[in-house]
């Protein structure tokens, strides 16, 4: 059986921390590469590599982060949707089936 190393981290206040070395070279991590993480039902938390899917929107990747930032810098901005609006989408929506699995086509109207 492969020997197993062990490595600890420490949490911030803010809840974030440095990836040891050891597991930054095991994993060929560099400077913004991305973790995933997969957490098994025992509590288990297994973290590989991120797979680069090429099928990211460069665009939607920005405006995302974007977002993620403002709401980070003005949480205050933040309202709830009213509940009217909600179910004014959901009569403009409803009985519409989509299939997110079929790519969209520029003859389609």
């Amino acid at each position: 059986m492969p020997a197993t190393l062990e490595v600890e981290s420490t949490l911030t206040d803010r809840y974030q921390t440095t990836v040891p070395e050891t597991v930054r070279r095991a994993l060929r991590l560099g400077k913004r590469d991305k973790i995933h993480y997969t957490i098994r039902p025992g509590g288990e938390v297994v973290l590989t590599r991120a797979e680069e899917t090429g099928n990211d929107d460069p665009v939607l990747s920005q405006f995302l982060g974007f977002l993620a930032r403002d709401i980070a810098s003005h949480p205050e901005r933040l309202q709830a949707i009213d509940a009217g609006f909600v179910h004014r989408l959901q009569s403009l929506t409803g009985g519409i089936e989509v299939d997110l699995d079929v790519a969209l086509s520029a003859n389609d109207e």
